[in-house]
């Protein structure tokens, strides 16, 4: 170059030159396979590695917003890291690209560090260094260009025209890297599923009777629409699975390996389940927990026409493997007993959605989704513990973690201000596999008192309930639930956290009478 670029130049050269590799890479990857986009296998790679208490900590603290998080954070540290590429630019042209280059060769490692990807996948990534080279080399240039239309004679307009060439360039490459990111993240959404038609089930259920939402507002509903139900998973992007192209293999410890397509299933005779799920991350109070009505296969009757072998053998699992190579373990027993655990393929009355595991995933009665909840399977493997070990279970979390029987505080929300009088204190408890006997309220210091419930729906649904607070002292005041579950056993008040099986304790719920 003839004359040195600034600093600030330099620094926005690599930053647009990394920004509009990003999007283009991600752009191409949409068309070809969203999850080589070379921003999402980093960000997939650092979740990978990321020591559990800080996964813990990103869940607790940023809910169902950790992966945006996690994706924003990846996209400026890029792009810092970008900046100073530039700066090496500027010193020196071969050291600017090779440091650029370096910082591509590191999101394709982390790409060949997934399961599922390969060097087959690499090609957005590729393409993500030709453009961040090109734009690298070219947008310095740009004030070349205004240089040539300037007088001879004239400093000032030479200025002026280099000033303006360059930033009709740089703007031009963030126009285009703006419009390439936008246009990636719309090819790369999944169609949805909401209108593919599902068979009825060979022994409808009832429909659910109504529930204390229509009564007593803030109260959870009684059945959690799609739209609502939470999501917690290690995936960035949905997967974007299609039907016809789909299959299930059940293998392993068994003597009649099979595979199935979706078609397959749809054939098969379907069971309708209400089930509450709830997530190993949700701390005491928490929302990660929602109750639908299922419709899928029993896992008993796939695995039992593929015929395990030695199913009494001690440590006895399922690894069950998603689309993207995510492993689970589940306990055979809890797949074998008269739970009803489904390989689910409808939910609330529609085909599954895709963010909760379409075409088919596995939901098991009592058990936390991290041991029992597979989304997106494509695989059941009949194995032992130490033959074997799933994504979870290498981190050191439990592999029979029965859900923790808990009461939840709806309403009145956290630190709010109330009036004096009567105050509906409501929400929702469950106790997998035990079943909700009572729920009990407790006002600061006072006795624990009897709710009144909703309707029992069964052992493994969760139950609504309701307490009238006639509140008379001004000033704050703590508000806790149990649930009283089972054969009479009280929810114990040990605060435990989520790792390594499940939170417990008491919630305490702090509001004001004015």
């Amino acid at each position: 170059m003839s004359t040195p670029l600034s600093r600030s130049r330099a620094i926005t050269c690599g930053v647009l030159s990394a920004g509009a590799g990003m999007a283009i890479g991600h752009l191409v990857a949409a068309v070809t396979d969203p999850a080589a986009s070379p921003v999402l296998a980093v960000g997939s790679a650092v979740i990978n590695r990321t020591p559990t208490p800080l996964k813990d900590w990103a869940i607790s603290h940023f809910g169902t917003h950790d992966k945006l998080i996690l994706l924003s954070s990846v996209s400026v540290a890029t792009l810092v890291l970008a900046g100073a590429t530039g700066l090496i630019y500027r010193r020196t042209r071969i050291g600017g690209l090779l440091a650029q280059l370096v910082l591509v060769v590191v999101a394709g490692l982390a790409l060949l560090t997934l399961p599922t990807l390969g060097v087959r996948n690499l090609g957005p990534t590729v393409v993500t260094e030709i453009v961040a080279a090109a734009v690298l080399v070219g947008l310095p240039r740009a004030g070349a260009v205004g240089r040539r239309f300037s007088a001879p004679d004239s400093a000032v307009s030479n200025a002026g025209n280099t000033r303006r060439a360059f930033l009709a360039g740089a703007g031009g490459v963030a126009v285009v890297a703006a419009g390439s990111a936008v246009l990636g993240n719309r090819l790369g959404q999944a169609p949805d599923t909401s209108k593919i038609a599902l068979p009825t089930a060979a022994d409808p259920l009832p429909t659910l009777p109504a529930g204390l939402e229509r009564k007593y507002r803030g109260i959870s509903p009684l059945r959690t629409p799609n739209s609502s139900f939470y999501r917690v998973d290690t995936n960035l992007t949905v997967p974007n699975v299609r039907q016809d192209t789909w299959s299930l293999r059940v293998d392993g410890d068994v003597d009649h390996p099979f595979t199935l397509t979706y078609e397959d299933l749809l054939r098969m005779p379907l069971v309708e389940r209400d089930i509450t799920m709830t997530c190993v991350s949700n701390a005491v109070g928490g929302s990660y927990v929602g109750a639908a009505r299922w419709l899928g296969v029993r896992v008993s009757d796939l695995l039992k026409r593929a015929g395990v072998q030695e199913p009494d053998r001690p440590g006895r699992q399922v690894l069950s493997t998603s689309v993207d190579g995510f492993t689970i373990s589940t306990p055979l027993g809890a797949l074998t007993d008269n739970r009803d655990a489904l390989l689910a393929i409808g939910m609330n009355g529609e085909a599954l959605p895709r963010k909760h595991g379409f075409p088919a995933r596995l939901v098991t009665p009592g058990l936390y989704g991290m041991v029992g909840s597979t989304k997106w399977v494509t695989r059941l493997h009949v194995t032992t513990y130490p033959e074997a070990k799933a994504y979870w279970t290498n981190r050191g979390w439990a592999t029979d973690a029965k859900i923790k029987p808990s009461a939840r505080i709806d309403t009145p929300s956290p630190l709010a201000q109330l009036d004096k009088g009567s105050v509906i204190v409501g929400g929702v408890a469950w106790a997998q596999q035990e079943g909700v006997v009572r729920v009990q309220v407790k006002i600061d210091d006072e006795a624990w008192q009897g709710a009144a419930l909703g309707p029992d729906v069964n052992v493994d649904y969760w139950r609504q309930w309701y307490f009238v607070w006639h509140a008379s002292k001004s000033g704050e005041h703590t508000l806790q639930s149990r649930v009283v579950y089972g054969d009479g056993t009280v929810q114990t008040a040990e605060r435990v956290p989520v790792f390594p099986d499940g939170s417990s304790g008491i919630q305490n719920l702090v509001v004001t009478v004015k």
